[in-house]
């Protein structure tokens, strides 16, 4: 791998910058795991078979202590410096799942960040000790700091985003992807909107740059105005020759699409802005409602990234209907992940063949 300086880093492009984040013998590989860019549609489509076996193996005693001996002899670090509960558990059963002791640190004040040590020097600290990073952080571009200072290490080890500042959520569209696929059949010439919070939303940014694999795709989406999605991911879909629709009605493109991801809005942005209200919560125009069901196609989906608060009427959550997806989605982050960090460390194919017996 290239050494180059960090400012050299940061002045590439995301698409010049992957190369620098893959395998040693293979480049196009992922090894850090930063960006949606980084997945090409066969990776997406191996990973998501990939984690199929590896949840029909867990299913019995056998199967789970095969996947269990798999990563017995690595371990995992997940250094969580903003709150989260569902990626940190879905990460940690993932882990667990393929054998990797795990040891987490959800509080940076407990590290010496409190006494004024940098972030690379932590890094590089806990890289003595593990074998795999996965880190949430709420600064822009610190999970590219990261991985940058694993490829100036002697021991370079994964550095794994699981959401960083406002800026991507890679695993997070992992696993949408994998629920679209499983919910849809396919995801190739669907049209699926996007709705709430598209301004701030990492997942959003993320799956939107996961499209970019599929054929004939078409996004909708629906925001406040304040909330529209931003000019970049625009900018990019019109690159990639994906077609997009902004609006501000939801009940008219319910009709339309075949998969409607809601998100929340995320007040905790505006609050550390210094705003008190607490109307930015919440805005009717953008609540998913039970009588919307009704509207959706008999083959659609409705899913969302969690955690939700009041922009899906709370009475689908006990709905016996098989496109309300979001549970199903959840569960679905522990699988994709386990299959990501078995690619990562070459235990995919064996796992494969094992599935296969």
């Amino acid at each position: 791998m290239k050494r180059i300086s960090w400012t050299e880093f940061t002045n590439l492009t995301v698409s010049d910058r992957i190369p620098h984040l893959g395998k040693e013998n293979d480049p196009a590989e992922p090894f850090h795991v930063l960006y949606a860019q980084q997945f090409s549609r066969p990776v997406l489509d191996e990973l998501c078979l990939l984690a199929d076996h590896i949840r029909k193996l867990h299913k019995t005693k056998e199967g789970a202590d095969f996947l269990r001996a798999r990563l017995s002899h690595r371990t995992a670090m997940n250094l969580f410096a903003q709150p989260s509960t569902r990626t940190w558990m879905s990460f940690q059963l993932a882990e667990q799942n393929l054998g990797m002791p795990t040891s987490d640190i959800r509080d940076v004040s407990t590290s010496s960040q409190a006494k004024g040590e940098t972030l690379q020097n932590s890094i590089r600290t806990f890289s003595s000790y593990v074998d795999l990073i996965v880190m949430r952080h709420p600064d822009r571009g610190a999970a590219e700091l990261a991985a940058y200072e694993m490829n100036m290490a002697d021991r370079r080890i994964p550095v794994f985003n699981g959401g960083s500042g406002q800026d991507q959520h890679p695993t997070q569209a992992l696993l949408d992807i994998y629920t679209l696929q499983k919910s849809l059949g396919e995801i190739d010439g669907k049209k699926i909107a996007m709705v709430g919070d598209l301004m701030r939303g990492r997942t959003v940014r993320s799956l939107s740059y996961l499209m970019k694999n599929y054929k004939g795709v078409e996004i909708y989406y629906v925001a406040p105005e304040r909330l529209r999605i931003g000019d970049d991911i625009k900018e990019f879909l019109k690159r990639q020759h994906i077609r997009y629709t902004e609006s501000d009605n939801l009940e008219a493109i319910i009709p339309i699409v075949d998969a409607v991801y809601m998100t929340r809005i995320q007040w905790e942005w505006d609050k550390a802005a210094g705003a008190t209200t607490q109307d930015a919560k919440y805005d009717p125009r953008f609540v998913f409602k039970k009588e919307y069901l009704g509207r959706m196609k008999q083959k659609s989906c409705l899913l969302h990234p969690l955690p939700k608060i009041n922009e899906i009427d709370s009475e689908l959550d006990y709905v016996e209907d098989a496109r309300v997806v979001y549970w199903r989605q959840e569960r679905n982050g522990m699988w994709i992940r386990a299959a990501l960090i078995a690619r990562v460390f070459d235990v995919d194919k064996e796992i494969m063949a094992h599935a296969a017996e």
